[in-house]
């Protein structure tokens, strides 16, 4: 028995809804995969953990000086509240949120470009803002068929302090930029807690070396407003094929398959697992993780953070069977890099859509710019790969981590920056 693309996408096809981490649809796509495997005489298990939740209850955003009007806005997710009467402040528009950006900031509600990163955060925080705006989208947006991303505080952001925080669309930041606003006011009110979201786990014992395990994975959960067939349920539904290829075909070696949840939301599912099962991975000799495919037109591409001899056999392997893909020794910004920062070689399978083709993280991520074939062209170069690695009669990937590999993983991590806040 092979793969079978059209078995993906009508799986595919089922679990394509918004299922953003922690809520109630994350959870009822995670006990969808628990029955897909009872089908499969597979037992699958739901491990949750805590995720920070959020419920935003208000949100408004004026600009007050030198004219008045109100925009439409989201509030950003675990940015706190302001007062029952909003924050009022003086305006600035900070650009990336370098130093030199912020000299004038102190007491200001500022604004950035597009999205802003950790660094960007605490350079405001630092600089004694009040507020922050961020914008999302193109200035060709319609307003009736899209949407303002829905944003969030990551742990990461937190420890630098908490300021109230909105979201908008890139031509009304213009357009308060263009006239020159001097004087604006949020008001955001906000429930904040905890709730559970999952990660769903199956294992297949290997016959000969039952020790050693490869591990599979790949998130299930989607952004807000996307129903994530593309990112990620063609990743979530070709592991499952792969598990189903190997209930029929016992394989030598343990595999143990792991679909996480709210990676979306910043790998939190992957490296909450990497640290309730530290002592495990000791025993894990390469993860396999597939994030996003099925795109009718698109490219295979494939992500090795290990020794470069796995990048050659990628390569050889593509050569050998006539299957192109496009190969790099690299951090893959997906739920591989935990277990990399573990010491686990890890590789990372994806198909991209090309041309604006597949939209991601956005409504647009949906099932009609896939296909079955496309899911079979992948996954059948996958299973290939596979069955030289899980069946190999010496395992072939060193089990260690280059240390090009080591600096990249902790820069992807932010590790030395985590290193220097704390001094």
């Amino acid at each position: 028995m092979g793969v079978c693309g059209k078995r993906e996408f009508e799986l595919l096809e089922k679990i394509g809804f918004v299922r953003y981490g922690g809520s109630p649809e994350e959870l009822k796509a995670a006990n969808m995969l628990i029955d897909e495997l009872a089908t499969m005489g597979v037992k699958g298990e739901l491990e949750p953990f805590k995720v920070s939740c959020y419920d935003v209850k208000e949100v408004k955003f004026e600009v007050l000086e030198p004219f008045h009007k109100e925009y439409t806005v989201r509030g950003f997710g675990l940015s706190g509240n302001t007062a029952d009467e909003g924050l009022t402040a003086e305006f600035a528009f900070v650009q990336q949120a370098e130093k030199m950006d912020l000299l004038d900031a102190k007491g200001k509600i500022v604004m950035v470009n597009g999205n802003i990163n950790p660094t960007m955060y605490e350079n405001i925080i630092k600089a004694g803002a009040v507020g922050f705006i961020t914008f999302s989208g193109s200035v060709l947006d319609k307003e009736d068929e899209t949407d303002i991303e829905m944003r969030t505080l990551k742990e990461e952001f937190l420890k630098f302090g908490k300021i109230p925080g909105i979201t908008m669309r890139v031509k009304d930041a213009m357009e308060i930029v263009r006239d020159k606003a001097t004087k604006v006011k949020i008001t955001l009110k906000q429930d904040e807690g905890e709730c559970d979201s999952h990660n769903v786990i199956a294992e297949i014992k290997g016959t000969q070396f039952p020790e050693e395990v490869v591990t599979f994975v790949a998130h299930y959960d989607t952004v807000p407003f996307a129903n994530g067939v593309y990112d990620n349920g063609a990743g979530t539904v070709m592991i499952m094929e792969m598990l189903r290829h190997y209930v029929e075909n016992p394989p030598k070696r343990t595999l143990r398959f792991v679909w996480f949840g709210s990676e979306e939301r910043g790998l939190l599912g992957s490296k909450y697992y990497v640290e309730k099962h530290e002592k495990e991975l000791e025993n894990v000799v390469l993860l396999i993780n597939v994030d996003m495919a099925g795109p009718i037109v698109g490219c295979d591409r494939a992500w090795v953070t290990a020794d470069m001899s796995l990048v050659h056999m990628v390569e050889y392997l593509s050569k050998e069977i006539g299957h192109p893909i496009i190969t790099v020794q690299d951090v893959y910004s997906s739920d591989s890099t935990p277990f990399a920062d573990k010491g686990v070689p890890a590789i990372s399978f994806a198909r991209y859509g090309v041309g604006g083709s597949n939209p991601g993280h956005n409504r647009f991520d949906r099932i009609e710019y896939l296909s079955a074939d496309s899911l079979q062209h992948t996954s059948d170069f996958l299973l290939k790969f596979c069955e030289r690695i899980v069946d190999a009669v010496v395992f072939p990937v060193p089990r260690e981590i280059p240390e090009n590999m080591v600096e990249a993983v902790n820069k992807y991590l932010k590790k030395k920056a985590e290193k220097r806040a704390a001094k």
